[in-house]
């Protein structure tokens, strides 16, 4: 792994890679919304993740203390019909999908306000942390809408219909104290730690072998998707893969040697 920092300045987003961690920060002020060009060059910014082999796991938060993401960008609503509305919301959706593709863990560090995007945004990660005064909400229902960037599917299997159907109907948000409440998020931090906890989070991925984290996060996205049974077939798979590698035999070494295992991700 290379232990050079990387810093690559966008017009909107500034991604850190670091030791492994790669930290996407979206600065669009005043509340960090994903306008068309930000979501543009988020999508750019995987891109980049994905031919970078020395990422190990990603960190998105927001600049600033009040807002994560406080939604897509309203102004441009009033332009849309239904057929670039439809448009909009697959590109979107194909967006946030590059998370659930990409084999390495995404942390959504949630610094304020997650509001629609921003929230389908944190969602779409594998792992929520939240500061204490993080606030999640889904508003379209306000503006006409539902949410279009794969919220209306990825809550519900988070928290359950009724809890969903709840924000999405209401449109309410909801407190950093309840999103953990209901299992939208995995851990609530103070504002001062959110990052420095995230990062100790990551480095515990890290620590792992590279190839189990990426069939484990793949045996359990596509296993929601299917029966127990389909799911457990998926999961014999990537463990007959799995026992195929070098880092098995690492890891069980080390286990017996007492020692730290070096995996390589071979």
């Amino acid at each position: 792994m290379s232990q050079s920092k990387t810093v690559k300045q966008g017009k909107f987003i500034n991604l850190e890679i670091n030791q492994g961690i790669a930290e996407i920060i979206i600065n669009n002020p005043p509340v960090n919304a994903l306008s068309t060009e930000v979501m543009i060059e988020l999508s750019t910014m995987f891109d980049s993740i994905e031919q970078n082999k020395d990422v190990r796991v990603v960190i998105i938060t927001g600049e600033g203390d009040k807002f994560f993401v406080a939604g897509a960008d309203i102004k441009q609503f009033p332009h849309l019909n239904s057929v670039t509305g439809e448009e909009m919301v697959r590109v979107g959706q194909d967006i946030f999908n590059k998370i659930n593709k990409l084999n390495i863990p995404f942390i959504s560090a949630v610094n304020g306000y997650a509001l629609g995007a921003g929230c389908e945004l944190a969602l779409a990660c594998d792992i929520r942390i939240a500061s204490s005064h993080a606030k999640f909400g889904l508003p379209e229902s306000g503006l006409g809408i539902i949410p279009g960037y794969g919220g209306t599917q990825r809550l519900p299997r988070l928290v359950g219909i009724g809890k969903a159907k709840e924000m999405i109907f209401t449109g309410e948000p909801i407190s950093a104290d309840e999103a953990h409440r209901i299992g939208l998020v995995e851990r609530l931090v103070t504002e001062e730690d959110l990052m420095q906890h995230a990062r100790e989070f990551a480095n515990k991925i890290i620590s792992k072998g590279p190839i189990a984290i990426a069939k484990a996060k793949y045996a359990i996205n596509q296993g929601m998707q299917v029966t127990l049974q389909e799911g457990q077939d998926i999961e014999a798979l990537c463990s007959r893969d799995l026992f195929g590698t070098e880092d098995k035999n690492e890891g069980a070494k080390a286990f017996f040697e007492k020692r730290k295992p070096v995996f390589k991700g071979i």
